[in-house]
């Protein structure tokens, strides 16, 4: 990880509201969720933004919320967790059933695999809220913003070593960034607080 700069809250939202606006007529639209999500780690990590690069190795590392596959008929990642790796490793194994089983998610990552890559919104803590509760790995780098875009870099050959790619991790310095080693997870899709499970 190469920390670039702090960040102010505001500014990082003004920059996140530009790449993200949320438009509740896109069935494909999570973004007030991942607004959500950025605002519990501003209230739970006091504030404390850095811009950061990743390369491609570390963003497989990234811990990933339960995630419904956008109400398909399987579930991604289970409510414990999954590494982008992991994650990743179950996509391929269910290869082209996907699209069938989950329509929307496999649209998801299709146009997030041609999409600019934008910046990654990370925390290093899971957060206290339902959406991450059973996640079983608490402290490293963990998911707020970009799941479908850290599976489709993945798919697209972008995680790889010399490949570096921009985020926003909230908690840096003072919090533990060791590897996680999960194999299994949670979610991005929730049932409760800011999400709509019919997604």
């Amino acid at each position: 990880m190469r920390i670039l700069e702090a960040v102010g809250y505001d500014a990082l939202m003004r920059r996140f509201g530009r790449e993200h606006p949320y438009d509740p007529s896109d069935r494909a639209n999570s973004n007030d969720e991942a607004a959500a999500h950025v605002l519990d780690a501003q209230r739970v990590l006091g504030g404390r933004w850095h811009r950061v690069l990743l390369e491609g190795p570390e963003v497989l590392d990234v811990v990933l919320p339960w995630h419904l596959g956008e109400g398909g008929g399987v579930e991604l990642i289970p409510p414990t967790g999954l590494t982008v790796a992991a994650a990743a490793a179950r996509l391929a194994a269910l290869d082209a059933t996907y699209a069938h089983t989950n329509p929307l998610c496999a649209y998801k990552l299709t146009r997030q695999k041609g999409a600019p890559a934008q910046p990654l919104y990370l925390s290093t803590r899971a957060m206290p809220t339902r959406d991450y509760a059973a996640l079983t790995v608490r402290e490293g780098l963990v998911h707020l913003d970009g799941l479908h875009r850290m599976l489709a870099w993945h798919r697209g050959g972008l995680l790889a070593p010399g490949r570096w790619l921009e985020a926003y991790v909230a908690g840096l310095p003072g919090a533990g960034l060791a590897p996680a080693d999960v194999g299994h997870g949670a979610r991005h899709d929730q049932d409760g607080l800011h999400v709509d499970p019919r997604r």
